[in-house]
């Protein structure tokens, strides 16, 4: 079952007895926890009929016992276990000690699958764990009965669908281009994501298209003229007029992190321009098919001209090592980007 799929259901009061909620995409675990727990309590008192535990700190007995008793004053009870892999981890470690702790029916987890078999159905029991041993028996009933809920982190080529879903449910019309660039500056965390759609929405208003110029003005907080300029000047090894744009460009709010997105997303667009004019399209054509206008089209065959593809991606290479010491590194951020610059000017080594 999908994390969507939970909050429909959720929202219209169809709940199941038991989820197993498995993933380390924390923004989407939140929300069908959220969801799950607005719909359990919904026309309840939530402080009689809501027990939180944390596996680990809390014996599993515990958790059965408050599962089993009835809802006072509502409809349902809800019962929720974070951390459930300390669970598996310790259920290793009894087992390589041969030691049976937990239960009577084994581990907790075993103890956990024996209660999803025959579940309480005016509790709503809501498991929530990073990883599981997909070998378990819960995770095998889970998979069984349809309870499990994957929240994996999207892949990459997948944020732009995402992107754009959200945007539509929230009324905003977004094309493919400009969720490719909120892809790049914004992600790889929906957290990230989801708050610049958030805060667009505010900045154009209720029911209105979110374009490239208002991503430039509400997320990156620079122009992206400004960002083709020091593309530009990166492309023809214009060192001074790279570091003047660079100084135009620059937001120490957000110590340049999505500023490399934003080029990013640029040196992309040259990509897929340059492999559809050696696909033997007309520089129009190219355009549209790297996601610029077509009257780019003359900037875009000048900025490619003269840079291989070799370079191109040199270049990408370049931007992902900028961006992983952005950060993971205590070096001053602007002084990352000018090494950037400084690199990106310089000619690729030729290889010995």
């Amino acid at each position: 079952m999908t994390p969507e799929e939970v909050i429909v259901r959720a929202g219209r009061g169809e709940l199941l007895p038991v989820y197993l909620v498995v993933g380390d995409e924390r923004f989407l675990v939140d929300q069908v926890v959220t969801a799950v727990r607005a719909a359990a309590l919904a026309g309840g008192v939530a402080g009689f009929n809501e027990d939180k535990f944390v596996a680990g700190e809390a014996d599993v007995d515990r958790v059965l016992a408050a599962a089993r008793m009835l809802p006072m004053m509502g409809k349902r009870r809800l019962v929720a276990v974070r951390a459930l892999e300390r669970w598996d981890a310790r259920a290793d470690s009894d087992e390589a000690e041969r030691e049976p702790r937990a239960t009577k029916q084994g581990s907790a987890l075993d103890a956990l699958a024996a209660y999803a078999a025959a579940p309480v159905e005016s509790t709503c029991l809501l498991l929530v764990a990073t990883k599981v041993d997909g070998r378990r028996k819960l995770v095998t009933v889970a998979k069984k009965a349809g309870f499990l809920v994957s929240c994996e982190a999207i892949a990459r080529q997948a944020l732009p669908g995402w992107i754009a879903r959200r945007a539509k449910d929230a009324g905003h019309a977004l094309d493919g281009d400009t969720a490719e660039l909120l892809a790049e500056i914004a992600g790889p965390e929906l957290s990230h994501a989801a708050d610049a759609l958030d805060r667009l929405g505010l900045y154009v208003g209720e029911g209105k298209p979110i374009g490239e110029d208002d991503v430039a003005a509400c997320v990156i907080r620079t122009r992206l003229r400004s960002v083709w300029d020091l593309v530009g000047a990166l492309g023809r090894r214009d060192l001074d007029r790279a570091l003047h744009a660079l100084a135009d460009a620059y937001d120490p709010r957000d110590r340049g992190v999505r500023l490399i997105g934003a080029i990013a997303f640029s040196l992309r667009q040259m990509i897929k321009f340059e492999a559809a004019i050696a696909d033997g399209a007309s520089p129009d054509q190219a355009a549209v098919r790297a996601g610029a206008p077509p009257f780019k089209a003359r900037e875009l065959a000048a900025q490619t001209r003269g840079l291989p593809r070799s370079e191109l991606e040199r270049w990408l290479r370049l931007l992902a090592a900028a961006d992983l010491e952005l950060k993971g590194s205590k070096r001053p951020a602007l002084a990352t980007v000018e090494t950037l610059v400084l690199d990106m000017c310089g000619r690729a080594a030729a290889p010995s």
